[in-house]
């Protein structure tokens, strides 16, 4: 019995040591909440809610929220909104799915040591190849918005459009982005132009 606990606890040792053992937990553990305990989302572009508190594993040297931890918290609540609103379904009946393509972040205020918060996520469109969302970091303390993020979710397989009419069965019109989105959209495109031609690539080779 005595060797079994022992292998069990270096397996367990080697799993954390050679994975990143949380994320690979959390985020199957995300969908299947929001798959199996969770109402589904109707609306593809309501926002849904991913509770959190910051853990001491995720403070930096300065004791509030590692930068890092922000784009993982927000990865997770992606999971779950994707799957709620039935976007994942989707992208699976399709033989499609979805890539982390692009993102960036605002911090405005730390989040510090078991502070409660929550990850508020909501889809802002789409266009010809990629979903866009946003994501809020909220304190539930004083409900301040500590980052926002924004991410574009590359399409493989098919495309935004054919997901969202496989949804709603039927064609929809995507809404407008907001101009702030626009700009960043831009910004991509160019920077993408531009490693390109640093690599010598053509024009039509498209970023995957």
């Amino acid at each position: 019995m005595l060797w079994l606990l022992g292998a069990l606890l270096v397996l367990a040792l080697a799993y954390f040591a050679l994975l990143d053992g949380w994320y690979l937990v959390r985020v199957p553990g995300a969908v299947l909440r929001a798959r199996l305990l969770q109402p589904p989302v109707r609306d593809l572009l309501a926002e849904q809610r991913f509770s959190g508190r910051v853990l001491p594993s995720d403070l930096d040297l300065l004791l509030h929220m590692n930068n890092a931890r922000y784009l993982r918290e927000a990865d997770v609540a992606r999971a779950a909104h994707l799957t709620r609103c039935g976007v994942l379904g989707a992208l699976r009946e399709l033989g499609a799915r979805a890539v982390l393509a692009a993102s960036c972040a605002r911090y405005r205020r730390s989040l510090r040591l078991l502070e409660p918060f929550e990850v508020r996520t909501r889809l802002l469109g789409w266009d010809g190849r990629a979903f866009y969302l946003e994501a809020r970091f909220v304190s539930l303390r004083d409900g301040f918005v500590c980052a926002l993020l924004r991410s574009r979710q590359h399409v493989l397989g098919t495309s935004p459009e054919r997901v969202v009419q496989h949804l709603c069965k039927r064609r929809v019109e995507p809404p407008e982005l907001p101009e702030d989105l626009q700009h960043w959209i831009a910004y991509n495109e160019a920077s993408s132009q531009l490693l390109r031609a640093e690599s010598g690539l053509s024009d039509v080779t498209k970023d995957q």
